[in-house]
């Protein structure tokens, strides 16, 4: 139930945002900024993945490594990636060793290949066409599934994606600034 607090350099933050200097880094360059192009949404969606059941702070940490595993997101080439990749991906303790993820990874890249609209398009259709929304004030009020994140998740499945349930949609939703939930106290909110 927390509103925004000041840093240690006294910029009133999300309150998860204050807590190290990647979340920091993160929170004021990245989150709720939107993304759009096939890769950086692909990598985006393929991080949101791996981030479930973690902290998306190991998922930062990791992010270059990510990038590295899986030809800077580029949804043809993982394409390309076969079994021997996977075995290669499982040995790489640079990244999250779940195969599950990896394997969901390369599917959805299948799946970018298979479809009839950029993934840009496809992705930002679900953005709430609401004008301007109000912040919430508390982080209680931020939700975790909205209706247009089951629908999402709905359509990627249909399309052949795994691993882009209704919260991992949301969390790429949030990430990619289709929704800004920054606390209306933070400075983001109010740039």
């Amino acid at each position: 139930m927390t509103a925004a607090l000041p840093g240690a350099d006294g910029v009133p933050r999300c309150p998860w945002g204050n807590s190290t200097e990647d979340y920091a880094a993160y929170h004021d360059e990245e989150w709720g900024v939107p993304v759009h192009g096939e890769s950086a949404l692909y990598e985006r969606l393929s991080l949101e993945a791996f981030q479930s059941g973690l902290s998306w702070l190991t998922i930062l940490r990791k992010r270059e490594a990510f990038r590295r595993a899986f030809a800077a997101f580029e949804p043809k080439k993982v394409a390309e990636y076969d079994e021997t990749d996977v075995e290669r991906l499982m040995n790489d303790v640079s990244i999250i060793r779940n195969r599950a993820k990896i394997e969901a990874t390369i599917r959805n890249a299948h799946a970018i290949a298979e479809l009839d609209v950029p993934l840009d398009d496809l992705l930002w259709s679900f953005a709430p066409n609401t004008p301007k929304r109000k912040h919430p004030k508390l982080t209680s009020e931020i939700p975790a599934i909205t209706p247009e994140s089951k629908a999402m998740a709905k359509e990627l499945k249909k399309r052949g994606f795994a691993f882009v349930g209704p919260t991992t949609a949301y969390a790429m939703m949030q990430a990619t600034g289709m929704v800004d939930d920054h606390l209306a106290s933070c400075w983001r909110a109010n740039p």
